[in-house]
């Protein structure tokens, strides 16, 4: 009688934790299509002709479907007076360059913050946290005064800079590094090593997970940078300020705007499919335990 009982409570369980794990499936579900819809969304309107976007209620689909946004913007592309590679250039010097050095400079500041003993750090660590809660266009009057100041305007550094630290770098990498056992640290130091030889012979190996997150979040921040605030020479504007001014020159160029919007989509896809892996590793387990 009692091992009746005992299955038949060990059957409740298991139907409990079946039914649990198919709730968490249906909203992982919902969430993954909503969060593609934008994405969706934008590749529908970049094969619409122009003809259907008037159509009301909207679609959301192509009646019939078509390239011609594509091959406008190409040829649109031919005709700007800087060339559309040039924008591409931009963004591609702009975004290499802001992440890896987002990278170096989070990874440096993480480790001192994680490991080092000095008078301040839990403040600074605080600080770190709260910054967290602001968005950056609380600062941009602020960081376009500096940036005057400094003779930036209309250069490279004033795209570059800005970004090379982030608060949500140094908090990801820190978090990480201080599941690095101290014995890790105590032993270098025994061996004779330093805090920059600590710092990137023994501790950034083990953090590849986590660098590879943050090179994900730095590539895609760096990637969607504007240049309409801080440069007004054409040469030096990224892609998606180029996007933007195709986007405000009227209805009939929307369809090359979204376009262009699903052109620039394919590079951070890319990068996040590459490095999905390490991501899924990050979630899971961060870090080394004693």
């Amino acid at each position: 009688m009692t091992d009746v009982s005992k299955l038949k409570a060990s059957s409740g369980r298991a139907g409990r934790k079946h039914g649990g794990t198919v709730c968490i499936f249906i909203f992982l579900f919902v969430l993954a299509v909503f969060m593609a819809l934008p994405i969706y969304l934008a590749v529908v309107m970049s094969i619409k002709p122009s003809q259907e976007w008037f159509i009301f209620p909207p679609k959301f689909y192509a009646m019939d479907p078509t390239l011609d946004n594509f091959r406008e913007m190409f040829r649109a592309a031919g005709q700007l007076w800087v060339p559309f590679s040039r924008y591409a250039a931009n963004s591609v010097f702009v975004t290499a360059a802001v992440t890896l050095a987002q990278c170096f400079t989070a990874s440096m500041a993480a480790f001192v913050l994680a490991k080092g003993k000095f008078r301040g750090s839990r403040f600074l660590n605080s600080v770190i946290v709260v910054s967290l809660l602001y968005q950056s266009n609380v600062i941009y009057i602020v960081q376009y005064m500096v940036i005057a100041k400094l003779g930036m305007i209309d250069t490279y550094a004033a795209l570059i800079l800005p970004s090379v630290a982030t608060p949500m770098g140094v908090f990801l990498m820190r978090q990480s590094i201080s599941q690095i056992p101290d014995a890790m640290i105590e032993a270098a130091k025994v061996d004779g090593a330093g805090m920059f030889r600590t710092c990137w012979n023994i501790v950034m190996p083990n953090q590849k997970p986590a660098l590879m997150t943050l090179m994900i979040f730095a590539f895609q921040s760096a990637w969607n940078i504007q240049s309409g605030s801080y440069v007004f020479d054409e040469s030096l504007k990224t892609l998606p300020t180029a996007v933007a001014q195709a986007a405000a020159s009227g209805i009939a160029r929307q369809g090359v705007a979204m376009a262009a919007a699903v052109f620039m989509l394919i590079p951070p896809v890319i990068f996040f499919v590459a490095a999905q892996k390490n991501v899924i590793e990050t979630m899971a387990h961060s870090g080394i335990k004693d």
